[in-house]
């Protein structure tokens, strides 16, 4: 059986969780790959919680459904810790990334399931990246920075390459499009694990 890589987004309205999750797809389908992505909306509201989904395959893939049991967790907004369990299903050797600024062991700390030793926790202060970059707290890029030094589930200079086409697309000024880069590299780079 083909192997499916099911990644689950957690963030507010406006952070750039959608676009993310589609980003992710897309570099993927320029790769090669089979792929689905799809948000889950609550209210639609700036700022309510929002979910999205993405599967990543070598072969098609045949569900079609919400993610339960993801092999990663991505969290855009660290103020979800407290009210959404983030690792609910989340896979023994799954990968959880959130954007704090607290360190990976601290962060282990507050998770709801204390004694849940089976995720590889990475924590990126994604919001100060964006606010340096971008200068809006939209973590969504330097969230894909950190996602593909934790997991490599598609080609760095891909996701690039894709960040450039997909974002110009949308109608950034170039000056805006090369800002997201420069806070996915530093995502990339900043990000802390264990």
């Amino acid at each position: 059986m083909p192997k499916v890589t099911e990644i689950r987004w957690h963030g507010r309205g406006g952070q750039g969780v959608v676009t993310a999750s589609q980003l992710v797809a897309e570099t993927a389908l320029q790769e090669g790959k089979y792929f689905q992505a799809f948000p889950e909306y609550g209210p639609e509201r700036m700022g309510a919680p929002i979910r999205a989904f993405t599967r990543l395959s070598s072969s098609p893939i045949s569900q079609h459904c919400q993610i339960n049991e993801p092999d990663v967790v991505l969290v855009l907004d660290p103020t979800l810790l407290g009210t959404v369990d983030v690792t609910d299903g989340l896979k023994n050797g799954g990968v959880l990334v959130v954007n704090t600024s607290l360190s990976p062991a601290q962060l282990r700390s507050k998770l709801n399931h204390p004694d849940y030793i089976g995720a590889r926790v990475y924590a990126v202060d994604a919001s100060r990246i964006a606010l340096d970059t971008v200068g809006r707290n939209i973590p969504n890029t330097p969230i894909l920075g950190a996602l593909l030094r934790a997991t490599e589930v598609v080609d760095k200079e891909s996701m690039i390459r894709e960040m450039r086409r997909n974002l110009s697309a949308r109608g950034l000024s170039p000056k805006v499009v090369e800002a997201n880069i420069e806070a996915f590299q530093r995502g990339y780079d900043e990000v802390q694990g264990n």
